[in-house]
């Protein structure tokens, strides 16, 4: 398997993964760094390589290479229906060896699963099904940051009645001299062919206080 700077615990953890399976490695592991946080990576069945470009988090960088091994050697998935007939690039199949290489080889797979998660929503729903432990707990502690960070309620009220459209210019702007509200584009053109047989309403949101 053709290396080139790819660090030795990586090179270890792709042959080891792939000698348990009793799977040829790929042809090629190719690394590169970038200066963010996250990493990303891409498997190439058909070229016989993986690529990860890492960021400065290790573990995520590990996770990273799990996750494309999983794609490495994970069975051809099924297809969407469809006249493109799209593989299902991160589905039920797949998942049955991703979520096995993290719980073989990630020191924390529940972690892992977090990680997951983040990135793929719909990797929760398969660890249901394949009743990954921990599945349910990291499901209850999103569902707890959502509502916490849901925006307050809001609701619509009329600012400005509905009036006619009175255009003045405002420096390089037209607007109504009622409401002045800008108007560019359609809107523009309608109320310039219109004149003041143009009306519109004015509406805002406003935030609804919590009762209590």
């Amino acid at each position: 398997m053709r290396s080139g700077s790819t660090p030795a615990w990586a090179v270890e953890l792709a042959l080891r993964v792939c000698a348990d399976v009793g799977v040829a490695p790929p042809d090629a592991l190719r690394w590169r760094r970038a200066d963010r946080e996250l990493s990303t990576g891409l498997t190439r069945r058909h070229a016989g390589s993986i690529a990860v470009t890492t960021g400065r988090d290790s573990d995520d960088a590990r996770h990273t290479l799990l996750h494309e091994l999983a794609h490495w050697l994970a069975p051809g998935g099924p297809r969407r229906r469809g006249w493109r007939r799209q593989a299902v690039h991160h589905g039920r199949a797949f998942y049955a060896t991703a979520f096995d290489l993290f719980a073989r080889y990630d020191p924390d797979p529940v972690a892992a699963l977090r990680r997951e998660a983040a990135r793929y929503p719909n990797a929760l729903r398969h660890a249901r099904a394949l009743a990954v432990p921990g599945t349910e707990a990291l499901a209850l502690e999103r569902q707890i940051a959502r509502r916490g960070s849901r925006r307050p309620r809001a609701a619509w009220r009329v600012s400005a009645p509905e009036h006619p459209i009175r255009l003045v210019r405002d420096g390089r702007w037209y607007v109504c001299a009622t409401c002045g509200r800008r108007l560019v584009g359609r809107a523009l053109l309608r109320a310039a062919q219109r004149g003041s047989r143009d009306r519109h309403t004015l509406w805002t949101r406003e935030v609804i206080e919590a009762a209590g």
